[in-house]
């Protein structure tokens, strides 16, 4: 059977049930202010990538917040390629140069039995990565087209990390989102942004009262 890959199992197949099970927001922060903010779906299907980043980036419009689409700002090879560690150091220097001060990253990471899946979470708090160190080791998920087996719950993370200009470039937020029975295109794009901003509400992460 052919493999799904990436946030395209999200987006090209859609879900009845979409539900945030886990979620790390690093202890130090109470609130966190963003002004321009990265948003990136990583995904080998560029339509269903599209759609994804599309409709995120309207409901930070709808919020003032400034945000744009990894499509808009990545270079049309970006990820064609592997990129190493020095070459992500340059991009988030890149980033700080036009303003950007957040990225907000999504993946379908994939299938695992709940024990172990809830073991992996538990070592979140022990996390202290960079949005480099994710990207980098998450990037095959552009070109491996055996990344995943088929299943039918499907574990996906979206993570926000500050890569503010003068401070410490790390995790903020991590949310991790269930998707069972995958039915309907529409829905499940709606329903995963919906379930996101939701909870960066909640914990006063970019969206918040004055």
């Amino acid at each position: 059977m052919k493999k799904f890959i990436a946030l395209t199992v999200l987006i090209v197949y859609g879900c009845s049930d979409i539900s945030l099970v886990e979620n790390y927001k690093n202890p130090d922060i109470v609130l966190f202010h963003a002004y321009k903010v990265l948003l990136v779906g990583m995904a080998q299907n560029d339509k269903g990538q599209s759609k994804f980043e599309t409709l995120l980036q309207k409901e930070f419009e709808k919020r003032d917040v400034e945000a744009m689409r990894s499509l808009d700002v990545f270079d049309i090879n970006f990820t064609d390629s592997e990129k190493s560690e020095k070459e992500l150091d340059d991009v988030e220097q890149l980033l700080i140069d036009r303003d950007f001060d957040a990225v907000l990253i999504t993946k379908v990471i994939g299938s695992e039995d709940r024990h172990s899946f809830r073991k992996s979470i538990a070592q979140w708090s022990n996390y202290s990565g960079r949005f480099r160190d994710d990207y980098r080791s998450h990037q095959d998920l552009y070109y491996d087209t055996d990344y995943y087996d088929p299943f039918t719950i499907y574990h996906a993370e979206t993570s926000l990390y500050c890569i503010c200009q003068d401070k410490e470039r790390a995790l903020i937020w991590r949310g991790s989102i269930e998707i069972t029975d995958p039915t309907d295109i529409e829905k499940a794009i709606d329903d995963y942004v919906k379930l996101i901003i939701k909870a960066m509400e909640e914990q006063q992460l970019i969206f918040h009262e004055n």
